[in-house]
């Protein structure tokens, strides 16, 4: 018998390459006057993880008053064991010893996986959405979606069966969010989500 507790767990539980992206976001003081050299340094990095199976694309902010006046690197995987197998690589353990020399303090890490993917937004990097709004708003798009799916491919989908029928509504549904639609609606909805 299962605890109370391991329930909530088990629920959280997926099994490795299921869980879809994962975006990290790290946060970092520049000792003053080494900004040149952390930039040069920064786009290095930029370019070794960009040649990394799994890498989708990487951001760089720089200090202002959203980001607490740190530069944030923020870069992207496929999956965990990707962005594991970056983290963990030779390569960027020797970047991260030339990075001592042009940093104060410690970075702030976060990550973000599965719907907060969805949410992402490169220019407000610790910041996310409550779950409430992010229900909201999925409600909102997952439902148009299913009706303009079903509306112009239903003619096209009506001959095959139906779990062959729901596994291409889904997956042009998963495809249409994370590409095209959640970014545009992320932004076009950004001063009510992240208030």
């Amino acid at each position: 018998m299962t605890a109370m507790g391991d329930n909530g767990i088990q629920q959280q539980l997926t099994e490795p390459g299921q869980e879809g992206p994962v975006t990290v976001s790290i946060s970092r003081k520049i000792i003053p006057g080494k900004e040149a050299a952390f930039e040069s340094w920064v786009s290095a990095v930029v370019e070794e993880a960009s040649v990394y199976p799994g890498h989708q694309g990487s951001n760089v902010l720089r200090p202002s008053s959203s980001t607490g006046n740190c530069y944030v690197l923020i870069y992207r995987f496929d999956n965990y064991e990707n962005c594991q197998n970056w983290e963990t690589s030779a390569i960027r353990r020797e970047w991260l010893k030339k990075l001592e020399p042009l940093i104060e303090g410690e970075p702030e890490v976060q990550r973000g996986t599965g719907l907060e993917f969805w949410f992402d937004l490169p220019e407000l990097p610790v910041s996310k959405p409550s779950p409430h709004k992010m229900t909201c708003v999925l409600l909102v798009v997952v439902y148009a979606l299913v009706i303009v799916i079903n509306l112009v491919l239903g003619p096209f989908l009506d001959s095959l069966d139906l779990w062959l029928r729901s596994v291409v509504i889904v997956l042009l549904q998963v495809l249409l969010l994370t590409y095209i639609v959640m970014p545009r609606v992320t932004r076009l909805l950004k001063g009510w989500l992240f208030r």
